[in-house]
């Protein structure tokens, strides 16, 4: 089973930032891993992992903004496509670093 993670914080004010930053390192430290900026996902081995982590979260919970939890199974999750657009014209790719050894 896979467990999302979706939330919307509000960060207008550094308190709300360090609360935001909170919750998202709760959740690197939990396992999950960042699939996009307030996205997170983990794998957890059935229903009793669901809902414990699901607790875990709630106990993690800011007091402002929304958190949703979404399972799904590995079937389902291995049917999600990534869907990339092209680059600008105007936006440069990363330079190349030399690896010294």
């Amino acid at each position: 089973m896979w467990l999302f993670v979706f939330f919307d914080l509000p960060v207008k004010t550094k308190p709300q930032r360090n609360l935001a930053t909170r919750f998202r390192n709760f959740l690197k430290d939990d396992g999950y891993m960042m699939l996009q900026f307030s996205v997170y996902a983990r794998v957890c081995r059935g229903e009793e992992a669901v809902d414990k982590h699901i607790a875990r979260v709630t106990r993690n919970l800011p007091k402002t903004g929304n958190v949703r939890t979404l399972q799904v199974t590995d079937k389902q999750y291995g049917r999600m496509k990534l869907l990339l657009g092209e680059a600008e014209k105007n936006e440069r790719d990363a330079p190349q670093q030399m690896v010294l050894l």
